[in-house]
């Protein structure tokens, strides 16, 4: 069964780029744009994995992820923040609240799709 990836970022070419990578991969891809677009989809789509934005319009991808982890449909769903703020109190209080990790942008590509690898690979 083909694996539901959500990215959420404010940033287009950022989604696009990652978007088109994943989608080669074999991943089939959600985007969201904004906190309040990546819990509506979350909620719809119910993806295996959400790459979730630390700086957005509407709640920010902190305040989503509190809204995530509070839904019974999605509290399960594991999250990887991407941010360029890479602030270490970010990093603590994100992976504190269940995060499944943390990357700084810009990221190596090649990285981030292990990372993702990795992450979807041990939901299982």
């Amino acid at each position: 069964m083909t694996k539901k990836i959500l990215i959420v970022d404010d940033e287009r070419g950022i989604v696009r780029l990652l978007s088109m990578r994943l989608k080669a991969k074999g991943y089939e891809v959600f985007e969201a744009y904004d906190g309040l677009e990546c819990v509506q989809m979350a909620i719809k789509e119910v993806p295996d994995l959400i790459l979730l934005d630390v700086k957005m319009p509407q709640g920010g991808g902190i305040g989503a992820f509190e809204k995530l982890i509070l839904s019974e449909i999605t509290r399960e769903i594991p999250v990887i923040f991407m941010t360029a703020y890479s602030k270490l109190e970010i990093k603590n209080k994100v992976l504190k609240m269940g995060a499944m990790g943390f990357v700084s942008k810009p990221f190596s590509s090649v990285d981030f799709e292990k990372i993702i690898e990795m992450t979807i690979a041990e939901k299982g």
